[in-house]
């Protein structure tokens, strides 16, 4: 008995750090514990948890905690209240304006997570499920989310033990680079045959990368030069999309 109640007592706490963000996106370990009402050694003890099933961040190097990005899985299970519903109006926009689909995708680690999509209604079209996790060394969106990364993020990517032997390092680099130059990315069939996409980097009102935003469709559709024509209209979207969102 004593037992459970001790666990339902460590769910409570951690249920009360997690609500320590709901009024700051990043929180020392101090904040959190002065906001919570709980000593250091219990909150460090539930961070490594939460970090552990990825409720919470920490970045690199700091003490400092942000909200992990199973939270955003979870929403995918909402319907208004989830915060990816704030940018669906602009998504719906833009899809009505392109045709094709459009996806919002954040990095979670090696590996990035779409937390919102709106379907073309095309009736040949690229169907792309919220919640699905992809690696980021393929694709439009994975190229924004490691070219605007940290050093440190970007070669901890570059460096896993799963690279793909056959993509060469030192060529996928300047591709990044080339990238944050130009503004945009752009895949053809490299992750799906028949299959490609335009994406660019939505910031938030703090300059700080929040996700990327991408149009995908069939490759016979989406020609290079129609994806550098779009480029244009979704990079003016990614602005107002992101002066939606709370630094």
């Amino acid at each position: 008995m004593e037992e459970g109640k001790a666990t339902v007592r460590a769910v409570d706490r951690a249920l009360d750090i997690l609500l320590c963000f709901t009024e700051a996106t990043e929180l020392s370990m101090t904040d959190i514990s002065v906001k919570a009402g709980l000593h250091k050694s219990t909150v460090h003890r539930l961070l490594l948890s939460l970090e552990h099933k990825g409720f919470v961040i920490r970045d690199g190097g700091t003490d400092k905690y942000r909200l992990g990005f199973r939270i955003w899985e979870l929403s995918a299970q909402l319907s208004e209240s989830d915060i990816s519903s704030i940018l669906l109006p602009e998504m719906e926009r833009l899809r009505d304006e392109i045709g094709e689909t459009i996806s919002l995708y954040v990095r979670d680690g090696k590996e990035r997570i779409r937390i919102q999509a709106v379907q073309s209604k095309q009736s040949v079209r690229r169907v792309a499920p919220i919640g699905a996790r992809l690696p980021l060394y393929v694709g439009a969106s994975s190229k924004i989310l490691l070219a605007y990364a940290s050093m440190e993020d970007r070669k901890a990517v570059l460096h896993d033990e799963n690279w793909p032997v056959y993509m060469e390092r030192e060529a996928f680099e300047q591709q990044l680079e080339t990238i944050r130059l130009q503004g945009y990315a752009t895949s053809i069939e490299e992750r799906e045959a028949g299959a490609a996409a335009v994406a660019v980097p939505l910031f938030n009102r703090s300059n700080q990368l929040a996700a990327s935003l991408s149009i995908s469709g069939p490759a016979n559709r989406l020609t290079m030069d129609k994806m550098r024509e779009h480029a244009r209209v979704l990079q003016e979207t990614a602005r107002k999309m992101g002066n939606m969102i709370r630094s």
